[in-house]
């Protein structure tokens, strides 16, 4: 090679290195950036969780640990967790939106109290550029990612588990139908599976809608429509979930009502569960809270690195506000007195000694559950 030709390829290769450092000088001084704009980060995490209420046993008994533990092995422990619980208050749960922003948490995971009121919160979130995974319930907003459960399914339990209990009074019953919170989307979904089973099948007695899911609620309404009704006239109850059955239950009790008529449920609720072991409670639904846990980890922790879902989530469902949310949703089954063993108890939601306790031994031994 001459001269000329030496400096040239000197000179090219100088050019080339000089390209590739101001590249990585760039890169780094963006901050590493993903594709989206989204800033990459290693397992160094900060991960904000904020749940709805401490009236179902669910959240804190189950949801809390499972995601915290996910996130820990997604991490390999540097992830960290900041939780707050809202206690059915939206506007204790905006203003935990607020702080988990102030301190700049990577991503959220939020089960809104409120669907529509949590919208602002969220789209405040996403402009400080912190992703939002809606948890169990579709948040309105610019939401990243969505799982739950097929909530239409679990109405469609609860009818048909209903209809089975009723037995001959399936064609021409008349039930009362309790439903859920307004503000949560769920209920109406719920609901929607329920109707699609028991309508044209049953008489709607008396329908109740509530604003929060409590039992004193559910308790309260049944009270009306014993006396509405009259206490000969009710066949079954369908019951949006385990807490208003035993509210239910309870009313159905004071009026003197035996046989108590069939009464659904559903979260498999371990005061639930041992109702449905003494006969009270016909059916819940369980729901595989870690399946629904490790899912919204595992989202949280990619969106936060400014990773795809495309490995994660399998569909996409649209909210009132946003389109093509990627979505997970997780399986239900129906439960009941046949099925214990088989669902919760080998699942280690519950275990044999806690739902047979020395109360409910005798009605544990009678059913064959041992």
């Amino acid at each position: 090679m001459n001269t000329r030709m030496r400096r040239a390829a000197v000179a090219v290769a100088a050019t080339t290195m000089a390209m590739s450092l101001a590249a990585c000088g760039s890169a780094k001084e963006s901050g590493d950036k993903a594709e989206g704009g989204s800033e990459k980060k290693g397992d160094d995490l900060k991960i904000g969780l904020l749940l709805p209420e401490n009236q179902t046993a669910r959240y804190e008994k189950f949801d809390r640990p499972i995601i915290e533990k996910k996130i820990s092995e997604l991490t390999g422990g540097k992830g960290k967790v900041t939780y707050a619980n809202a206690k059915q208050d939206a506007n204790a749960q905006a203003q935990h939106v607020d702080t988990m922003i102030t301190n700049k948490v990577d991503a959220l995971i939020v089960g809104a109290v409120d669907s529509k009121a949590i919208a602002n919160s969220i789209k405040k979130a996403k402009d400080a550029g912190i992703p939002v995974v809606a948890f169990d319930r579709l948040a309105e907003g610019p939401i990243d990612a969505y799982t739950s459960f097929d909530n239409e399914e679990v109405g469609r339990a609860q009818g048909t588990a209903l209809l089975e209990a009723l037995g001959d009074k399936a064609d021409g019953g008349t039930i009362v139908m309790m439903n859920g919170a307004i503000t949560d989307p769920n209920a109406a979904l719920f609901k929607k599976g329920a109707k699609s089973v028991l309508d044209g099948k049953v008489k709607y007695g008396k329908e109740y809608d509530t604003k929060e899911w409590k039992p004193e609620n559910a308790n309260a309404n049944m009270e009306a429509a014993i006396t509405a009704l009259g206490k000969d006239k009710i066949d079954g109850v369908y019951s949006a979930n385990d807490g208003m059955a035993g509210g239910i239950i309870t009313a159905l009790k004071g009026a003197g009502i035996s046989p108590l008529p069939p009464v659904t449920g559903q979260d498999a609720e371990l005061a639930g569960v041992q109702r449905i072991v003494t006969g009270e409670q016909f059916m819940s639904v369980y729901k595989s809270y870690p399946a629904e846990g490790i899912v919204a980890a595992e989202m949280a922790v990619a969106l936060a690195k400014g990773e795809k879902l495309d490995s994660i989530a399998t569909s996409k469902v649209d909210s009132a506000t946003t389109k093509g949310i990627p979505t997970v949703l997780v399986p239900v089954v129906s439960l009941t007195k046949d099925n214990i063993k088989d669902t919760v108890i080998k699942d280690g939601i519950w275990t044999l000694d806690e739902i047979c306790s020395a109360k409910y031994k005798a009605s544990c031994d009678k059913i064959g559950l041992k």
